[in-house]
């Protein structure tokens, strides 16, 4: 089947980072393998740890560049340093545990192409298939309290409408123009993990782009929920979080009637 695009032109660069995981890496790249071979793709994987492939690059129509880190890195940084090698008009950040159904990534390319979207998300199912929640209004220490208190963890978008503009949506997909992650100095490595997500939506709705969720695209979400199962997970969630409502990008929304 002829590419898309055979230059760097339309080029999708996908950003992948293992932290061990390279049984689910593996069948995310058959996935790729199987369901993207119309499209120009170049796959960026940081190896966070050292980890033995269970793959052989020659086995995808894609390039497969491999980046290995000496120490082990937070999650901005580590997609920040793909980013710099990547070649690609669209950058696209993607977890280990996800499984795509078939291709979601035209339908998200095109989604880009509107005037003032910044990024782009599917939607995201469990295995089970139900709808994840992977897009939420911006927190604020009141709601947070009141869902700990009320136990009510009620979605906050109904996603499987249509295209839908939304506060944020999490970093287990994200879809940007190269020079949309380039105007933000990509991801604030100020966050090791947890909110890095919530802080790059906020400081697109702050230059006046949007964030989407375009349900057309699906794919599944193998959740790990590491913060509800360690402690050291834990703590970098929470902090993180007094990262985020202490932040400048916190209290412009705030003024902005956004929180």
């Amino acid at each position: 089947m002829e590419k898309v695009a055979v230059s760097s032109r339309g080029l999708l660069s996908i950003s992948v980072v293992s932290h061990g995981q390279m049984a689910m890496i593996t069948l995310l790249l058959q996935d790729i393998q199987e369901h993207c071979s119309h499209l120009s793709i170049e796959l960026i994987l940081t190896l966070n740890i050292e980890e033995p492939f269970e793959f052989r690059e020659s086995d995808f129509f894609y390039p497969v560049k491999i980046i290995r880190n000496q120490a082990p890195k937070g999650f901005g940084a580590n997609h920040n340093q793909a980013f710099k090698a990547s070649h690609g008009d669209y950058f696209c950040i993607l977890n280990p545990d996800i499984r795509l159904l078939d291709c979601p990534f035209p339908v998200l390319i095109e989604s880009l192409k509107n005037t003032g979207v910044g990024v782009v998300a599917p939607l995201v199912l469990s295995p089970a298939g139900s709808i994840d929640d992977s897009a939420r209004h911006f927190p604020s220490l009141k709601k947070i309290l009141s869902k700990l208190f009320t136990r009510r963890w009620t979605s906050d978008y109904a996603l499987n409408i249509g295209p839908i503009n939304v506060d944020w949506v999490g970093g287990m997909f994200m879809l940007l123009a190269k020079q949309t992650f380039e105007r933000l100095n990509g991801f604030n490595e100020r966050y090791f993990l947890y909110y890095e997500d919530v802080d790059i939506c906020a400081r697109l709705n702050l230059v006046g782009l949007t964030v989407m969720v375009n349900p057309a695209a699906r794919v599944v979400h193998h959740a790990q929920h590491s913060s509800h199962r360690s402690l050291k997970y834990l703590r970098w969630h929470i902090s993180s979080l007094y990262l985020f409502l202490t932040s400048p990008e916190y209290r412009q929304l705030k003024q902005l009637g956004r929180i």
